[in-house]
């Protein structure tokens, strides 16, 4: 992707996020939740393949399939990695298709004033850093990108900042343990038991009713 580098180096087959560049796409509204960002009649899939497509789809088309006026239908964010957010962003039901759909659609990490619990978590198992600022910053980098979608944006996971060409630097908010697993590679919670598989298995023998209850299958 064009404007975009990602530092991730292999740590036990886990990848390491340190940091994200790219370009970013501001998107305004309160309370945008899982409903808008992938609707549920296009969630009967097999697998995530493809669902990208159908990202925010009721609110960039209308009942005629013609395109409406939208960030996502707008070309000059057409190659953005960061998405930029408001208020209570992913609420609603749990599902894990929302968090696919945005980061299929090339988001990298997204940067807003609060996320719902349950999507925050579902972000954070597939990679996908939230983190959170305050109104007027939120507010002052949406201005910026609308007035130049070419800006560039650095995110440091590691000191949890965001850095723009020719402005300060500014602080950014990520839970400790989210920002953990990012930078220990072990936010892929797949990857990290079965590379422990061993020791797993050495503490399911330890434990003593769980041996027992073995034994008494036997």
């Amino acid at each position: 992707m064009d404007h975009m580098e990602e530092k991730m180096t292999s740590k036990k087959s886990a990848q390491i996020l340190t940091t994200i560049q790219g370009t970013a796409l501001p998107l305004p509204g309160e309370d945008i939740d899982t409903d808008q960002i992938i609707p549920a009649r296009f969630m009967r899939v097999v697998t995530f393949e493809g669902i990208e497509q159908y990202a925010f789809y009721d609110l960039r088309y209308d009942s005629d399939g013609k395109k409406k006026d939208h960030p996502f239908n707008d070309s000059k964010y057409s190659k953005a990695s960061i998405l930029l957010v408001g208020n209570n962003f992913g609420c609603g039901s749990s599902r894990e298709h929302a968090p696919q759909t945005i980061m299929r659609s090339g988001i990298k990490a997204i940067i807003g004033l609060s996320f719902a619990e349950i999507f925050a978590g579902n972000c954070n198992a597939l990679g996908l850093p939230v983190l959170t600022t305050t109104p007027a910053i939120i507010a002052s980098l949406m201005e910026t990108v609308q007035l130049n979608p070419s800006t560039i944006f650095n995110i440091d996971i590691e000191q949890s900042t965001l850095s723009i060409k020719h402005l300060d630097t500014i602080a950014l908010s990520i839970p400790r343990t989210m920002r953990a697993t990012f930078l220990t590679g072990t936010w892929d919670s797949t990857i990290t038991l079965l590379k422990n598989k061993d020791h797993i298995a050495e503490t399911y023998q330890r434990i003593p009713y769980i041996s027992r209850f073995t034994q008494s299958l036997h």
